[in-house]
């Protein structure tokens, strides 16, 4: 240990993993029950304690990839928990991570091996510890970054619908959006350009289906996914 902090004391850092997903309208969260004490068994966030060769996003990208299988998702830091009550277990600061997923990539299989399962966002069970707040935390960042980046966007596929885009909105949002002005603002954005493809598999009709066109998002804004 170096000398200059020598006498001072460890703390322990994790990581905690805000992993939402879009799904039949729904914006959903993945939880999990504890292993371990304190609070075996009780339903929380997914994380992991930060390794001593880890950055912080390096140890948010490990913990994400062992609970989805998915690499290289949108994340967004939400904050730092320290009180120093809030793990009966030890002195644990945590980083809260939001990440956004398309629920179908999502592999079942892991789902099943952590002891995973999606709930309503509107519909949260009793979570462990300060998990409740840290959710509480994400979902007010997001809903104020929606109107402004292309964040919903890693809540769908690649192609997608209007409508999709809208119900995604209105997922994080918590309430309907005007159809109209929400279709308006669209068609004026950019970086979400229209294709020659049609959906016609969620589409009666058949709807056109739309792309995040990533090099003009660059182009004009300062802000990078």
């Amino acid at each position: 240990m170096n000398e200059y902090y020598k006498g001072e004391p460890k703390i322990l850092v994790s990581v905690d993993c805000i992993v939402l997903g879009f799904e039949n309208k729904k914006l959903r969260l993945l939880v999990g029950k504890r292993k371990v004490e304190p609070g075996s068994g009780k339903l929380s966030l997914y994380g992991g304690f930060v390794r001593e060769d880890e950055s912080l996003k390096q140890a948010a990208n490990r913990v994400l990839c062992q609970c989805t299988g998915i690499k290289d998702i949108y994340m967004l830091q939400v904050g730092a928990f320290g009180e120093t009550d809030r793990d009966p277990g030890d002195r644990v600061i945590s980083i809260a991570y939001c990440a956004l997923i398309n629920a179908p990539d999502y592999d079942r299989q892991l789902l099943e091996k952590n002891d995973l399962q999606w709930v309503d966002i509107d519909k949260i069970p009793e979570l462990y510890g300060d998990h409740i707040a840290m959710v509480q935390m994400a979902l007010s960042q997001l809903r104020k970054l929606l109107n402004r980046t292309p964040v919903s966007l890693s809540l769908l596929p690649e192609l997608f619908t209007l409508t999709q885009l809208q119900h995604v909105h209105e997922a994080i949002l918590g309430t309907e959006v005007d159809k109209r002005n929400f279709r308006k603002r669209i068609k004026q954005t950019d970086f979400i350009e229209k294709t020659d493809l049609i959906d016609k598999v969620t589409s009666k009709r058949g709807a056109a289906l739309y792309r995040f066109n990533r090099q003009a998002f660059k182009d004009t804004s300062v802000y990078k996914l």
